[in-house]
């Protein structure tokens, strides 16, 4: 089994939980992680039912994320909007036709 399956003692820390629910989380786990504060993270729940924390990265940093991919379309995404939502009008409105 993977280290994350069975921690040993010096991937563990206890916290205290604040009456308002908030925790510190340790500076050597922030590290790891590459949460910065003040920053949010992610709790995610497996289908295991294990909870896991991940970095949830700032807008600044998402900026140009989707342009570093070559476009597949040369459509305008005003005009794609358009197409969708009048697709999907058309096939709400099929349903109750009789």
């Amino acid at each position: 089994m993977s280290k994350s399956e069975h921690p040993s003692d010096s991937e563990k820390e206890v916290v205290s939980v604040t009456k308002h629910g908030q925790a510190t989380i340790p500076k050597r786990f922030r590290d790891k992680l590459g949460i910065e504060a003040p920053g949010k993270v992610l709790f995610r729940e497996t289908e295991d039912g294990d909870v896991v924390v991940e970095q949830v990265r700032s807008p600044s940093e998402m900026r140009g994320f989707a342009s570093r991919q070559e476009p597949k379309t040369d459509t305008p995404a005003t005009q794609i909007l358009r197409d969708k939502r009048k697709q999907d009008r058309n096939e709400r409105e099929s349903q109750f036709e009789t």
